[in-house]
């Protein structure tokens, strides 16, 4: 849609549809196609959520009844453009990270294991895979069953950083196991 404001629906404005079902939606326009005659609708949340919308993309064809409860004559603000380069960036980064846990499992690696990549990864850019060992850095290697005693390296900043790294996941899972073991037992 090139223009701001339509030829039948201003963005912004309370438009109420009667569905070839009978249905009544009534809602906000977010944006109307004017060549396909498809409204997008924002309503209240069914789940009467103060916090939630739903939102309806109405065919027009289909309506046996459309009138505008409320018209708005504000022109909108030109929506920001998009970074694509970043988003290209976003995407590659996330195939990669796929890549690596599919790298993990075609290799046998222990859930622990996985978890704990994926725990230093969002720390740590440069995390590998060589065999079932997690290599940090080039320099750090993790070996199964991937504990804090299994973390070696001749650099011993890296090695103590790393070692933190892995002793706080051991903590957090360690949480996790506790409340999920707590939540199993039945009250009295």
């Amino acid at each position: 849609m090139a223009g701001l404001v339509q030829d039948c629906f201003s963005i912004g404005s309370t438009v109420e549809c009667t569905t070839c079902y009978n249905a009544n939606i009534e809602g906000e326009v977010l944006a109307f196609d004017q060549q396909t005659k498809m409204l997008i609708l924002k309503c209240p949340s069914a789940s009467k959520s103060a916090k939630l919308n739903d939102v309806y993309i109405v065919n027009l064809a289909m309506c046996s009844d459309v009138q505008v409860k409320k018209e708005v004559c504000i022109v909108p603000e030109q929506p920001l453009s998009l970074n694509l380069e970043r988003l290209s960036t976003r995407a590659r980064n996330q195939v990669e990270q796929k890549r690596l846990q599919i790298s993990a499992l075609s290799a046998g690696v222990s859930p622990e294991g996985q978890n704990l990549y994926m725990a230093i990864a969002r720390t740590i850019k440069q995390v590998t895979w060589s065999g079932p060992n997690i290599v940090v850095c080039k320099d750090v290697t993790i070996t199964p069953p991937y504990k804090v005693d299994n973390v070696n390296s001749s650099d011993q900043r890296q090695l103590s950083y790393v070692k933190k790294i892995v002793e706080k996941h051991e903590n957090d899972q360690a949480n996790i196991n506790q409340s999920t073991s707590a939540a199993d037992i039945p009250a009295n």
